[in-house]
């Protein structure tokens, strides 16, 4: 099966969740030769198209992905711009998510079979100042108290998942290092408590990351019938 890696940043990939072609949507056109597509975060956000105008034609390749019923697995970015693509808005939240998080599975996610195995809750890392409501006719699979984590587009091999279960160390501590780069230095937070508490932490997202990744790929080959 060929899974097409949308990535908007080099230090923003696939990470452990495997090695797939890379299309980077600002160095022109995507490849059409793939069955499945996995969308990664990036530094910019879903309504920056002035600054990033890359972006209309990455959503409508998504939007028309999605109407093909190809199988697809949105990450933070990605996971707003496939929200976007079913029909809803993201926003700018109030306060952002910056570091680790309980996300708490919904009765629906349970049965999910991307998300199931992360019954009854499971603490992951985060990074965004955006978030997406639910989808028009999309399931709820996670969330944390400030907004959805994960959704599935019912009727449709379609998932998006808020938080980042790919990102590597070595990312995860980059990002950290541009802290002072970032929208992230006008918050409270510490990032050397971050970077603490990653060093503890990210072996074991990275097994579940792994995980969740193969029970997406299982479920797009599925589908797809490669």
């Amino acid at each position: 099966m060929r899974v097409l890696s949308i990535v908007h940043e080099r230090d923003a990939g696939a990470g452990v969740f495997g090695e797939f072609p890379t299309w980077v949507p600002s160095d022109g056109p995507p490849p059409s030769d793939f069955h499945a597509l996995m969308i990664f975060g990036g530094s910019m956000h879903v309504d920056q198209e002035d600054g990033h105008p890359w972006l209309d034609p990455e959503k409508e390749f998504i939007r028309d992905a999605l109407d093909r019923g190809t199988p697809i697995l949105g990450v933070c970015l990605g996971s707003q711009l496939l929200a976007e693509a079913a029909g809803a808005r993201p926003e700018r939240m109030p306060d952002p998510e910056i570091g680790w998080y309980d996300i708490e599975i919904t009765e629906a996610g349970a049965a999910d079979p991307v998300t199931g195995p992360l019954t009854p809750s499971v603490e992951l890392f985060e990074w965004h100042h955006y978030a997406a409501p639910l989808p028009p006719g999309a399931v709820e699979l996670a969330r944390t108290p400030l907004c959805v984590q994960a959704f599935r587009i019912e009727g449709r091999p379609a998932w998006g998942l808020q938080f980042h279960a790919e990102v590597t160390k070595e990312n995860l501590f980059g990002w950290l290092d541009g802290w002072g780069n970032s929208e992230a230095v006008q918050t409270d937070l510490d990032p050397e408590a971050i970077r603490a508490a990653s060093e503890v932490r990210i072996e074991e997202q990275n097994v579940t990351g792994r995980k969740l990744a193969e029970r997406f790929l299982a479920e797009a080959a599925r589908v797809t019938g490669h």
